[in-house]
C-alpha cells in the first residue's frame, strides 16, 4: 500500500489532491477557500467512481455560493450564528462587520479565506497535508491575532482524519470556538438513507435558529432509521463517552456508508437537510450556535496557547 500527493487543476479550482494507490481513495483540498473539503472519492464496485462530498464545480460557482452555503470550510473563530453580530467579551462589546442576509453573522471569519500549504507528507501507511491560515484582525469585530491550521490524514481503509490546532497569537486571551461544514452525499435522495446519531438532547432554538439556552431530550435517531421526509436545521448535544460512531448516514440502495468519529472536543452536532434533499450537511463543531454570547463549548485560549479538534470520517461500502 502507498500513498501519494499531487496538485491539479480542475475548473480553475486548485486542487491538492491525496490519494490511496492501492484502492484509488483520493482526498482533494481547496486551500484557497478555507482549506475546503472538495472531494472523498471512493470506487464503488458497482457503480465506480463515487465522491461523498457534495461541493463546488468550478471557481465561478464557489465565489458566487460559498457566502450562501458555506459547502465545506473551516468554521473559525465561530460556528454558525451570532444574532446581529454582537457580543461581549472582558466587558467588552464587540460588532462583527460581516453579516448573513438574516442579520446575523455566520460561520466566522476563514470560510472563504486562503490557507498555506504548510507540509506534505506521504508514505505506505498514510498521506498528509497540512494547511495554515494567520487571521490578523481583519475584522474590527474580533480584534485578535491567532493560527489555524488543519492537519488532513488520509489512512488506509478510507479512513480520513481531520485535526484543526487553533494557536493563539494575541498578548490577551481570546474567545475562540471550531467547526467544519462539509455536505455529504450517498447517491439519490436523502429521504431514501438511513441516519443514526447519539444525542443526549437537542438544543433549543428560537425562530432565529438562535439557542434559548434550553437542552431537550432527543432520541428520533439513536437507532439507524430511515431519514424519510424529516427536515432537519438543529445542533444536538452528543452524548459523552461515545465509543462507536457518533453519526453514521447509510444508503441502503448502495451499500455506501458514512461513519463520523469526532474526539471530545467537538461534543456538539449541527445537522441540516438542505432543501433539495440530494446531500446533508454534518457538521462536528466545539462550540453551539451563538457560543460567544451563551458560552456552551467557548474556549477562552490563553496567549501562546493552543488546541486541537480531531474528527474522522470513515467510509464503507457493503
Amino acid at each position: 500500500m502507498s500513498f501519494s500527493i499531487r496538485n491539479s487543476k480542475e475548473h480553475d479550482l486548485d486542487l491538492v489532491n491525496i490519494t490511496d494507490e492501492t484502492t484509488g481513495t483520493v482526498v482533494s483540498l481547496l486551500p484557497a477557500f478555507g482549506a475546503t473539503l472538495q472531494a472523498f472519492t471512493v470506487r464503488h464496485p458497482k457503480e465506480g467512481v463515487l465522491n461523498v462530498i457534495d461541493s463546488y464545480k468550478s471557481a465561478a460557482e464557489i465565489k458566487k455560493e460559498l457566502s450562501r452555503n458555506f459547502k465545506g470550510p473551516k468554521l473559525s473563530p465561530f460556528p454558525c450564528r451570532i444574532p446581529g453580530g454582537v457580543y461581549r467579551f472582558n466587558n467588552h462589546e464587540y460588532q462583527l462587520k460581516h453579516l448573513f442576509g438574516d442579520g446575523t453573522a455566520i460561520h466566522g471569519l476563514l470560510y472563504n479565506k486562503p490557507f498555506t500549504l504548510m507540509e506534505t507528507g506521504a508514505d505506505n501507511g498514510h498521506g498528509t497535508v497540512v494547511l495554515e491560515c494567520i487571521y490578523r484582525r481583519e475584522d474590527p469585530g474580533y480584534p485578535f491575532y491567532y493560527a489555524c491550521s488543519t492537519r488532513y490524514t488520509l489512512n488506509p481503509g478510507n479512513d480520513l482524519e481531520v485535526v484543526t490546532t487553533v494557536t493563539n497569537l494575541d498578548d490577551e486571551p481570546i474567545p475562540i470556538a471550531d467547526g467544519w461544514h462539509p455536505y455529504f452525499t450517498l447517491g439519490g435522495k436523502a429521504n431514501d438513507w438511513q441516519m443514526q446519531f447519539h444525542a443526549e438532547a437537542i438544543v433549543e432554538f428560537d425562530d432565529k435558529l438562535v439557542p434559548t439556552g434550553r437542552l431537550k431530550q432527543y432520541d428520533r435517531f439513536e437507532s439507524l432509521r430511515p431519514i424519510g421526509a424529516t427536515f432537519l436545521d438543529n445542533c444536538f448535544a452528543l452524548k459523552p463517552d461515545i465509543v462507536s460512531a457518533a453519526c453514521q448516514l447509510y444508503n441502503p440502495a448502495n451499500g455506501l456508508r458514512i461513519s463520523f468519529f469526532p474526539d471530545a472536543t467537538y461534543p456538539y452536532l449541527q445537522i441540516y437537510t438542505p432543501p433539495a434533499r440530494e446531500s446533508i450537511a454534518v457538521e462536528n463543531l466545539s462550540g453551539a450556535p451563538d457560543c460567544f454570547n451563551n458560552h456552551m463549548g467557548l474556549l477562552i485560549l490563553q496567549p501562546g496557547h493552543s488546541q486541537i479538534f480531531t474528527v474522522r470520517y470513515k467510509i464503507a461500502i457493503d
